[in-house]
């Protein structure tokens, strides 16, 4: 159950950050970086939800 909160977490960061991006952080030069880090929490969402379904966490 745990890891689901965790996940719940890591997507929420991630929608927020990627949100930002394409709001009050879309002129900052540094949003591909922000970009970059939201697909990566997006991708360890996915990865432990998947170790999860399939037994192995």
């Amino acid at each position: 159950m745990l890891l689901w909160v965790v996940v719940g977490f890591i997507v929420l960061s991630a929608a927020g950050v990627l949100s930002l991006t394409f709001g009050a952080l879309r002129t900052s030069p540094q949003v591909g970086i922000f970009r970059l880090i939201a697909a990566v929490q997006f991708l360890a969402a996915v990865i432990l939800a998947g170790a999860r379904l399939t037994g192995n966490a």
